[in-house]
């Protein structure tokens, strides 16, 4: 099996171009109206193993942990600590059966092409545009926390300025070729490591020689001593599970990317069985010593707690350092959404369910379209800053939307999953990437995702979010009856489909 082709929708002897534009150098360039050369609209394999290794990383660190953890432990308390270690692990099995899916087939670009090709059309329209909407909502939450951050190392900076400044760096870093997406990624990322493995050791620092501080000394036995491990209760402790589950998005991001990775089946399994490790590192380890030195009841929801430790260690500039690794942060995050968005819709438009338009590649092989697409929405952030009454209200209003998308799609991978093992036995047996507990696990997340739902309905703020997310599924609902029927769609879809399941292409 050759991998020039393996992720990119492409056709089979042309098939897929003369049905649906009469390009003559394959499936692509008919699909998006006419290229000349079916080669030009394939998506290149040019992320590495240190860029697809980085970038799960930075998914699995996301803005929530840096801004979020405020709020989840002032509600939560020490018990955050497991709330993250739950939600780390059942997120594990979800990308297990990612994983075992898009190795299992490697003409899936992505997941809505495992969701179009198991569970029906319908399927992948609804999966590719949720995640497209879902890195919009979380782009606009990334731009809202820029502009809080911004304001607080630039006071009265006025805050549609670096609002709209972020969106046009985005574009600047993506435009130029995938390879360079994966390497500014890999260093946010990198950044976004060092501040958390100095935190921890800062923190150990202070633990192990008794730091004194106004709120008392810093100690393990800060953890228990306080009101108990679960100082709120279980409502509480459930409370924690809101504004938990957004720190996770982005965690299937090498999926995105598994069109343009080098080496896939070497690759992807190695980021996924990473993720554990990282998990605990980087979120229980980093609160752990956050709660150890300063007591949980010190800390306030709209601040961050990293920023906190550091200005109370006595290191000024470090606080203003770590200021500007939560700003680099966001823009990590909201790097990788408009590279999700942007991969998202183009295989949405290879398959009919979006505009032509969006089907096209740049010279470098770059969906330029689709960027500008989701770089137009993403100054809806700013908007944002001046609709609501503070920032973090509307932070916390976007990240709820933005969460229960994802689990949308987090639970269109188990559908998927539960109809991979009904119908491809054969390829069940020769797995070499097996999700581990199969069809028993694919239930336990599904039963977890119930229990985050209802969680949302405990705090106002979230039930009101919850209670706003139905209206985009019933506005891609009417979409899609308008959509299914296009003869375009049809035509597209059958011939991609074909495509995806015709061996002998392989």
């Amino acid at each position: 099996m050759t991998t020039e082709n393996t992720g990119a929708t492409v056709g089979v002897d042309g098939a897929k171009g003369g049905a649906t534009g009469g390009a003559t150098g394959g499936a692509t360039g008919g699909a998006t109206g006419g290229s000349t050369g079916g080669d030009e609209q394939h998506l290149k394999r040019a992320l590495s193993n240190r860029h697809i290794q980085l970038l799960a990383i930075g998914g699995a660190i996301g803005t929530g942990l840096f801004m979020g953890s405020g709020k989840t432990i002032s509600v939560a308390g020490p018990s955050v600590i497991f709330v993250y270690m739950i939600i780390g692990f059942m997120l594990f099995f979800v990308m297990r059966a990612m994983g075992e899916l898009l190795l299992s087939n490697l003409k899936y670009k992505s997941f809505s092409d495992f969701a179009s090709d198991l569970l029906g059309p319908w399927a992948g329209f609804f999966t590719g545009w949720t995640y497209w909407f879902c890195w919009v909502v979380t782009g606009v939450a990334d731009v809202i926390a820029i502009a809080g951050y911004s304001d607080a190392l630039f006071p009265g900076i006025p805050l549609w300025i670096p609002g709209v400044l972020v969106v046009v760096i985005l574009l600047a870093l993506n435009l130029p070729t995938v390879a360079a997406f994966g390497e500014m990624e890999f260093w946010f990322a990198l950044i976004k490591i060092i501040a958390i493995v100095a935190l921890i050791i800062t923190g150990l620092v202070m633990i192990f020689t008794g730091f004194q501080h106004d709120a008392g000394t810093a100690s393990f036995a800060n953890l228990w001593e306080h009101g108990g491990m679960f100082p709120h209760g279980f409502l509480g402790f459930v409370a924690g599970f809101q504004i938990a589950v957004f720190a996770f998005v982005g965690v299937e991001l090498v999926g995105t990317a598994a069109a343009e990775t080098k080496d896939p089946e070497r690759n992807l399994p190695k980021a996924i069985n990473a993720i554990p490790i990282r998990i605990l590192l980087f979120y229980v380890g980093a609160l752990v010593i956050l709660m150890a030195v300063t007591p949980w009841t010190e800390y306030v929801a709209n601040e961050s707690p990293f920023i906190a430790m550091f200005a109370l260690a006595g290191l000024g500039i470090a606080a203003t350092v770590v200021n500007l690794v939560v700003l680099t942060s966001a823009m990590s995050s909201a790097n990788s959404g408009i590279y999700s968005t942007s991969r998202m819709v183009f295989g949405l438009a290879q398959d009919g369910d979006a505009p032509r338009l969006f089907g096209r590649l740049s010279r470098r092989r770059v969906p330029q379209n689709a960027l500008f697409l989701s770089c137009i929405l993403l100054l809806s952030g700013v908007v944002l800053l001046y609709a609501g009454e503070d920032i973090g209200t509307a932070f916390s209003m976007v990240t709820t939307v933005s969460a229960v998308c994802f689990m949308f799609v987090w639970t269109i991978f188990l559908c998927s999953y539960l109809a991979y093992r009904r119908r491809r036995p054969e390829k069940v047996a020769t797995s070499t990437f097996r999700m581990p507990g199969g069809i028993f696990m694919v239930y336990v997340v599904l039963a977890f995702f119930v229990f985050i739902l209802w969680a949302l309905t405990t705090q106002p703020d979230t039930l009101t979010a919850l209670l706003v997310t139905p209206i985009w599924f019933v506005l891609l609902l009417v979409a899609w009856l308008f959509v299914r029927r296009s003869q375009n769609h049809l035509t597209r879809h059958a011939a991609h489909i074909a495509y995806l399941r015709d061996d002998s292409a392989e």
